[in-house]
């Protein structure tokens, strides 16, 4: 069994291939061009929406377009536009957060992304196209369902059932523009309910014959997808299709009731053990420690969760590995420290061979009284202490898989650049999502029984500052 995994790879100066491959991607690309515009696709099937990756805003998936094309669930005419625009070397206006990046001297998602393997083996024919051509991608997140047992601050009735249930009894929150308000979740809006015939999801499926033996990665997201009976469909036909190349992943929020645990777990044991795949990457999102990172995921059994990641670790022990989503919000920094010790200790007891415990730091950008960027210059100080602890904590040739990556260390000065940035918003628009922070989690707190500084009580002044400014604003 081939138990290599490719962010593993290094040189002789013990640089991942990772970092170099994005760095040679830095001088291939241009001003403009990603490979993930023609190569990567995220399909939300409830409501109909689609994006190359989590940072240009969705657009709609023309529905009439789909009965003689499910193709067009990828290649939609806004993203052949898209495309053209990037083929003249220009930079499209929705990918802003890759240009922020790149102007602030940062290596940017497209970068990286476009040096990966599955992206990068068509950057000849890419570099050649028109635009106009329909493309197979070969990396896929597909969210089939908004069902979902959690209630996260920054999400929204189009992707979690729970929230949606909530605005339906209880209204949207009392921010200057309301948040989540039931009224914006109609029409287009609307996610089509599961026992609702959805042309999307349909569609999808007389596709996939056509995609199967294109893909390289392909993630379901939810929602939850683990009580999602699309889940366990794919699960079936890659047992009876096996695919040695496929990197098959999984994001979850590993807080499910017990029988759908063990139905999920059963199902990973076969997947993993009998060599249908290349890979199984279980893709967690948590965003900080213990009660704080409760607090962000309201639903979240911390404590259930880290139990399930050592299941998952000791009893589906070959072809697999770990992922943390630690989406950078202006609540996870308090807690980053714990968070990044406990995901060293997992790498100590179970990366032997191979690197089974990964995470990633992207950063949230909605709702913005969320933002890093509003947290004044100690937080930063605070982040910068823990990237300095984690170069300390670097991975060596002495100690293999067990220490911090260079391109996890890169990322998080990113974040830091990126946070820092807020430093140059206007006042007022600071002032008023310092106001909206604090309606929304006193709000969440009246909703849920939650209490913010029995929470956060190292956050004190930063709370009565934005209490101050919803008071008077």
């Amino acid at each position: 069994m081939n138990t290599s995994n490719k962010g593993d790879e290094v040189s002789a100066d013990f640089k991942s291939k990772f970092l170099s491959s994005a760095e040679d991607m830095q001088s291939r690309l241009g001003q403009g061009l990603c490979l993930a515009k023609w190569k990567q696709v995220s399909l939300h099937l409830t409501t109909g929406l689609n994006n190359s990756c989590y940072h240009p805003p969705l657009h709609p998936i023309p529905a009439e377009l789909l009965t003689t094309d499910p193709g067009v669930l990828h290649n939609t005419p806004h993203k052949k536009q898209q495309r053209k625009i990037m083929l003249r070397h220009e930079r499209p206006d929705e990918c802003g957060y890759c240009w922020a990046m790149e102007d602030n001297g940062k290596l940017s998602d497209r970068h990286y992304r476009s040096g990966e393997p599955w992206a990068a083996k068509d950057f000849d024919s890419i570099v050649n196209a028109t635009g106009d051509e329909d493309v197979l991608p070969s990396y896929v997140e597909v969210n089939f369902n908004s069902a979902c047992n959690l209630l996260c601050s920054y999400c929204s009735p189009q992707f979690s059932s729970s929230w949606m249930q909530e605005v339906e009894s209880q209204g949207g929150y009392p921010t200057s523009t309301i948040h989540n308000d039931p009224s914006h979740f109609s029409g287009r809006n609307r996610p089509i309910p599961n026992r609702e015939h959805n042309p999307y999801v349909e569609a999808f499926w007389r596709w996939w014959p056509t995609l199967y033996p294109e893909l390289q990665h392909f993630r379901m997201t939810g929602g939850e997808p683990m009580l999602d009976k699309n889940t366990y469909r794919v699960f079936d036909y890659v047992l009876a299709n096996p695919k040695p190349d496929l990197h098959l992943n999984v994001t979850s929020n590993f807080s499910v009731d017990e029988k759908s645990w063990q139905r999920y777990k059963g199902y990973l044991k076969q997947l993993c053990q009998e060599g249908v795949l290349e890979h199984f990457m279980q893709y967690i999102s948590l965003d900080s420690w213990g009660a704080q990172a409760e607090y962000i995921r309201h639903g979240l059994d911390f404590d259930l969760l880290w139990d399930r990641v050592n299941q998952f670790l000791s009893e589906v022990p070959s072809r697999n590995s770990i992922t943390f989503i630690v989406t950078m919000n202006n609540l996870s920094v308090t807690g980053l420290e714990n968070l990044f010790a406990g995901i060293l200790g997992l790498r100590q007891t179970y990366s032997q061979t191979y690197q089974r415990i990964w995470f990633d730091t992207p950063v949230l950008r909605k709702p913005e009284w969320q933002s890093l960027q509003l947290l004044p210059e100690s937080y930063v100080d605070r982040l910068e202490k823990l990237w300095a602890w984690m170069i300390r904590q670097a991975e060596t040739e002495h100690n293999r898989f067990r220490g911090f990556k260079d391109y996890e260390i890169s990322r998080l000065d990113r974040d830091i650049a990126w946070m820092r940035n807020g430093q140059k918003l206007d006042p007022d628009y600071v002032r008023k999502n310092k106001a909206d922070f604090f309606r929304f989690f006193s709000e969440h707190d009246r909703r849920r029984g939650t209490d913010f500084l029995t929470t956060f009580p190292e956050m004190k002044t930063w709370w009565r500052e934005c209490e101050y400014h919803a008071k008077n604003s």
